[in-house]
């Protein structure tokens, strides 16, 4: 060790030593444990706002659940990320997240400064950098600690952590500072996760979020005596220190992470939900705003507990970003969520609801059932984007549930869909977060297909038995860490069949869904030519098949050697041996439609044709071949014929195809379209609208 890192040790641990609170003697416990508590921390910090630094002092106690000796442990040290241009999140992302960027000055670090054992025993000698995901060999986010002694199973170890960090400015991948302003997030010296016989240890990439396992925390906070706190938990004390700065004690248990923010200038609404207390911290200059933060919190809490499960803490924090900080919009941590809103946002564009839906949806499919985002984002991602979307409709309506301004109605699902045509086959939505072809796909493969997905699957085996999947899910997973195959696995039990047919193709193939209507026509049959024919039909009086020699009046029955041709009994007798004479019956029309799929996804469709009579049938199509060929002999016209009439795929690529008629009807529909293209041109060019589809993680 050099003799400058010697003198920063010394410095740094100084600085902590009397800036930190002396950590709690005993953590506490106010429950019974709902997870296995593998990490606990209790870990005192001191800001020092105007240098955006952090002096922390940390005390883990690790649990070794396994059957494994253990010799070595490994950490994150997530706010590396931002140490310089030679982290591997600056080269994935090229300094951008959110289309934010890091200011001049506004590098972040974090250092640790020493690691004891109880006993005295120091082991800072033996924190080695590492990068298991690729050659990135000066990313600092991984370290392993070798130990002195195994760690048996079932025994646990205790370790003292000293460490100082810098915070990025702007705000920036969910953590970070603008001026009074600043939102903590993935700031301490975090332990991984090890599981089948490994750590799991991911570095900090641009398209991962995190993994980690439950635990009690037990935090204070030092901020200046002036400023507000908001963190995972509940604040049980505050204390003036009588020095300019106060200390905020939080406690939270069964949880597998931490984050704080903090600003004097936050304005405190609160509310409550069922068992939930909402508080909701403002800024100023959004104050107006705060009801529609409240009620959205409301209806969050309410549908997730009604529809899903129990939310097992009592609070709920909902924290306004700052102007200039949105890059700490559209954040999760366990009861801790970030809105994001500009003033004078219009009630018909529910961003501000949206977010907050999305957000505290996190709460249930990544703080409580504890998936791997690093490796199945869409396990989180997607999930919750379903239930999003689900929540959308049944509250505010299925049109315009997003947007229902200046004339434009949009729909949560209609968003979706639009991100998700966009890249439809660049990658397989399992996979590592960090090996999708570009941030695009990665958003597509775990917000918006598996949103698709899992509302095509529910409209295909109905939404009673969809809600027990999702309740059954989780309650059998909650506290902790499901893998894809246990997701199908709770899907094909309470959907009472199997299903992996269906999520083998949306998950772990590129494989796209087009269903369309290729060709449709209708003629009268006119005096028949040529050599004799007969109609063979069949005791049930409906289907009938045409053979015949050579005919002119029905010259498409010979596109296949057989055809069904559906045929309106009110003509026809039941004798199978009759043979039709026209001048027996009066103007009858032959009519026919061939649908085809485009797409390599197999998947059972409907057909819905419609007669000028205002008759309608409905055809029922496996989907297996590539195409399939409808015929009917009826005394009215074909008018039109559509694919998935009721828009229950919506996974479906292109709905444009769906349809067709005989009478081209194109009045209208490009009045409509260019309305709809002008809207939507103008509401992309508007920064404020970039900005918050960017906290909500869509990519515009």
């Amino acid at each position: 060790m050099s003799m400058t890192n010697t003198f920063l040790k010394l410095v740094s641990f100084v600085l902590i030593f009397l800036f930190v609170p002396h950590l709690s003697a005993q953590p506490l416990i106010f429950k019974k444990p709902l997870s296995p508590r593998i990490a606990n921390y209790d870990i005192d910090v001191k800001l020092d706002t105007e240098n955006r630094m952090l002096y922390g002092r940390e005390k883990l106690t690790w649990y070794n659940k396994s059957q494994d000796q253990i010799n070595e442990l490994q950490f994150h040290l997530y706010l590396n990320a931002f140490r310089n241009t030679r982290s591997t999140f600056m080269i994935e992302s090229a300094g951008s997240h959110r289309e934010r960027k890091i200011t001049k000055q506004g590098w972040g670090f974090i250092e640790v400064s020493e690691i004891t054992l109880p006993s005295g025993e120091d082991l800072t000698d033996q924190l080695e950098f590492i990068h298991p995901d690729n050659d990135h060999a000066n990313d600092k986010t991984v370290f392993r600690l070798s130990m002195p002694n195994p760690i048996l199973p079932g025994k646990s170890i205790v370790l003292n952590i000293n460490f100082t960090a810098k915070l990025p400015e702007p705000p920036l991948a969910r953590t970070g500072a603008k001026k009074e302003y600043l939102f903590v997030g993935q700031w301490f010296p975090k332990i991984g996760v090890y599981a089948d016989g490994k750590w799991n240890c991911h570095q900090f990439h641009r398209n991962s979020e995190f993994f980690a396992d439950f635990g009690v925390y037990n935090v204070n906070i030092t901020v200046p005596k002036e400023n507000i706190v908001g963190a995972t938990g509940i604040e049980f004390e505050v204390k003036d220190n009588g020095d300019g700065t106060a200390t905020h004690f939080y406690h939270a248990e069964d949880v597998h992470d931490f984050a704080w923010t903090t600003s004097p200038e936050f304005i405190e609404f609160k509310g409550k939900a069922q068992d939930v207390d909402i508080r909701i911290l403002m800024q100023p200059d959004h104050k107006g705003q705060s009801q529609r933060h409240l009620e959205a919190a409301k209806v969050a809490v309410e549908y997730f507990q009604n529809w899903y499960g129990d939310y097992p803490y009592s609070n709920l924090t909902v924290v306004d970003p700052r102007r200039s900080a949105s890059g700490s919009g559209g954040v999760e941590y366990p009861t801790l969520i970030t809105a994001g809103t500009f003033y004078g946002m219009p009630k018909g564009i529910r961003m501000v609801e949206a977010v907050i839906i999305h957000e505290f949806g996190h709460n249930f499919w990544y703080h409580i059932v504890a998936s791997n985002e690093f490796e199945e984002a869409w396990l989180d991602e997607g999930i919750n984007s379903y239930s999003e979307s689900q929540i959308f409709a049944n509250h505010y309506g299925p049109v315009g549930n997003i947007i229902d301004q200046w004339g434009i109605k949009i729909n949560d699902q209609q968003v979706q869909r639009a991100g998700y045509i966009f890249l439809p086959d660049f990658d397989l939505v399992v996979q590592n977060s960090w090996e999708y072809y570009s941030s695009g796909s990665y958003g597509i493969n775990s917000y918006y297909k598996p949103a698709l997905m899992l509302t095509t699957l529910q409209n295909y085996i109905g939404k009673t038995k969809m809600q027990e999947i999702m309740r059954n899910y989780y309650e059998r997973w909650k506290f902790k860490h499901p893998k894809t195959q246990d997701f199908i696995d709770v899907a094909n039990e309470f959907a009472g069949q199997d299903l992996n047919w269906f999520f083998e193709q949306a998950l772990f193939t590129t494989a796209v869904l087009d269903y369309s209507v290729d060709r449709i026509f209708t003629r009268k049959v006119k005096e028949e030519k040529g050599y004799d024919f007969t109609i063979s039909i069949p005791e049930n009086n409906t289907t009938a098949i045409y053979e015949r020699a050579e005919s002119t009046a029905l010259d498409d029955v010979t596109d296949s050697a057989t055809i069904n041709l559906k045929i309106d009994s009110i003509y026809l007798t039941a004798d199978t041996t009759d043979s039709v004479e026209a001048e027996e019956r009066p103007d009858l029309y032959y009519s026919g439609v061939n649908v085809r799929r485009l797409g390599t996804f197999k998947f059972p469709v409907e057909i819905e044709l419609k007669f000028e009579n205002g008759e309608k049938i409905r055809e029922q199509w496996d989907g297996q071949d590539l195409w399939k060929k409808y015929r009917y002999l009826k005394p009215a016209k074909l008018e039109s014929a559509t694919v998935d009439p009721d828009n229950k795929i919506p996974i479906d690529i292109n709905f444009t195809n769906n349809s067709k008629t005989v009478n081209k009807q194109n009045k209208g529909i490009n009045k409509l379209s260019a309305r709809f293209l002008f809207w939507m041109q103008f509401l992309l060019d508007q920064p404020e609208f970039i900005n918050l589809f960017t906290a909500m993680g869509i990519s515009m």
